[in-house]
């Protein structure tokens, strides 16, 4: 065995390893998956009219799959056409996912695709994430999503936040700006917010062109296969991430407990 082997080369890229147990992603026991119909595992139906029907199938989502991939217990915060005004303003609350009991090691949070590409939303800047008043947040899609950092930093501290960028999805012109835009501003909330990190989909994932969705697709969303690869993807970026700098995550195993090891901070 050669230890160097576990920690991330210097040129390698998030996804050029995809462990098939997840890694290191298992070192986060509780995790908390916050989106909308791609992390329930939604299937998309269509009778003999062409009428569709839409079905949050969450034991086929990424989260559930992560889940079973690295046995640890995984809460889905998502629900079909979610956006972050929406969660913010009702869904959460309705559902008792402010609930200060559940605290996670690892909140894992993809949103934006409703918020830019069916509403339109304006995307806002990095400073609409107020770290010290984020209930007057400006009505942007970074305001939203800075109040959801925000409120479940306030349940767990320490815990590590995740934020997953839009895939590209072949010459789509439309979705593809706004998954640009998207991507750009979240890969300035690790300089924002302390343990947080980027997912970028948006620049490491394979573009999702015609042959992707005819293979991992169900007319608008994903079918078994795309829910599993995506948690794969999902697991190896984390993977990657945690095996970059592994004495930041050194302490995963205290969180949300009244434990901490001072002699960690005054080590050289």
């Amino acid at each position: 065995m050669n230890v160097r082997d576990y920690y991330a080369g210097e040129n390698e890229k998030p996804l050029d390893r995809m462990p098939a147990d997840g890694g290191f992603a298992g070192i986060f026991r509780k995790i908390v998956c916050i989106g909308d119909s791609l992390s329930s595992g939604e299937f998309e139906a269509a009778d003999k009219d062409g009428n569709r029907s839409y079905h949050d199938k969450f034991e086929y989502s990424w989260g559930q799959y992560l889940g079973r991939l690295v046995g640890s217990q995984v809460y889905n915060y998502s629900r079909g056409g979610m956006t972050t005004f929406e969660y913010c303003r009702s869904f959460a609350e309705a559902q008792g996912f402010w609930n200060p009991e559940i605290k996670a090691d690892c909140y894992i949070i993809a949103l934006g695709v409703n918020d830019l590409c069916g509403w339109d939303y304006t995307v806002g800047d990095i400073d609409d994430m107020r770290t010290d008043d984020w209930q007057n947040n400006p009505d942007t899609f970074a305001g939203w999503y800075g109040r959801i950092i925000s409120r479940y930093r306030e349940i767990s501290p320490d815990a590590h936040f995740f934020h997953i960028t839009m895939p590209r999805h072949g010459n789509d012109e439309f979705f593809n700006t706004r998954a640009a835009a998207q991507a750009e501003l979240l890969r300035k909330i690790p300089g924002k917010f302390t343990h947080n990190h980027v997912i970028d989909l948006n620049r490491y994932a394979p573009v999702y062109d015609a042959e992707f969705m005819k293979n991992f697709f169900l007319y608008g969303h994903m079918n078994p296969a795309g829910y599993l690869l995506t948690s794969r993807m999902v697991a190896s970026y984390i993977d990657y991430i945690i095996r970059h700098d592994p004495v930041l995550f050194a302490q995963a195993g205290m969180l949300n407990t009244p434990y901490y090891n001072y002699d960690m901070d005054r080590a050289d």
